[in-house]
């Protein structure tokens, strides 16, 4: 198990985790991560949705926006050491949210923040999963 301050794509750039909390109970089965430019940049533009289970871990990050995108999200934002600082609920399309004290951010479906009962305090951590798979996003 790794911190979240330890999480990193593999040498393409895409790489599942799993994200649970200190606790063990599972925030995110699949959580993309998103640690380098380009896939900072796109996040989760171009998705028609994002399934219950799924996230995006995109780091360095402190602020979001939902511009283009279609659908709601939960934002997640936590610290170098994986603490949450700050939850956005329900981020509806072409909004702006952030977190100065935050170092990254876990996007997830809408209402999955509260569906895991995550709250500002818990403590995330990672567990290294397979690659992602090569489709179109």
């Amino acid at each position: 198990m790794a911190s979240l301050a330890s999480v990193r794509a593999d040498q393409v750039g895409r790489a599942y985790h799993t994200l649970r909390r200190a606790d063990g109970v599972v925030v995110c089965e699949r959580c993309l991560v998103a640690d380098r430019p380009l896939s900072r940049m796109k996040g989760l533009l171009g998705r028609s949705e994002l399934p219950p289970g799924e996230g995006i871990f995109i780091r360095p990050c402190r602020s979001i926006h939902t511009f283009f995108m279609r659908f709601p999200i939960d934002a997640v934002f936590v610290d170098r050491a994986g603490v949450v600082k700050k939850i956005v609920t329900n981020l509806k399309p072409w909004r702006t949210a952030g977190a100065r004290c935050a170092h990254a951010v876990v996007e997830l479906a809408a209402g999955e923040a509260e569906r895991r009962d995550l709250a500002p305090g818990d403590h995330l951590e990672s567990l290294p999963g397979r690659a992602a798979p090569n489709r179109r996003e």
